[in-house]
């Protein structure tokens, strides 16, 4: 199997001394916005980040994080997938007094999560109203 000398996410590695360990090369393709999110983390960009990764990495998302003395919060979505929520300790806190299920959270835990997000406040407050008059249900959509 050949495989391109380009360098592997991973460890800045050159993907060629990975010929040969495609679960190697899975792993990293698969979790290169879990990587991302680290590095933009470190470097201040964001205090919280909730990321949706595959469950196989589960053991290997937790010993990274433990490595880079991060906090962090990870909940089974179903037996493939889990939520990932890593960042500043003050954050991981407030994370760890809500329902575990996105899908159950009230309004005021939907707010509170996406302005932690940094998702842009004039439209949480939108969100928040439109949930709060009933224009938008939270909890589960039918199938």
């Amino acid at each position: 199997m050949f495989i391109p000398p380009v360098l592997a996410y991973k460890n800045n590695t050159p993907a060629a001394q990975f010929q040969g360990k495609t679960s190697s090369i899975t792993e990293i393709a698969d979790l290169r916005v879990f990587h991302h999110h680290i590095y933009e983390f470190k470097k201040g960009i964001r205090n919280l980040i909730l990321t949706t990764e595959k469950s196989k990495y589960k053991e290997t998302i937790a010993s990274r994080l433990q490595k880079d003395n991060i906090d962090f919060v990870i909940h089974d979505i179903d037996k493939n997938k889990i939520n990932v929520y890593f960042g500043a300790k003050e954050c991981i806190d407030v994370i760890k007094t809500f329902n575990p299920k996105l899908n159950e959270l009230s309004a005021e835990q939907d707010f509170m999560l996406g302005i932690m997000l940094g998702y842009d406040r004039v439209k949480q407050c939108a969100r928040y109203m439109r949930i709060k008059n009933g224009e938008i249900k939270l909890g589960k959509k039918p199938l």
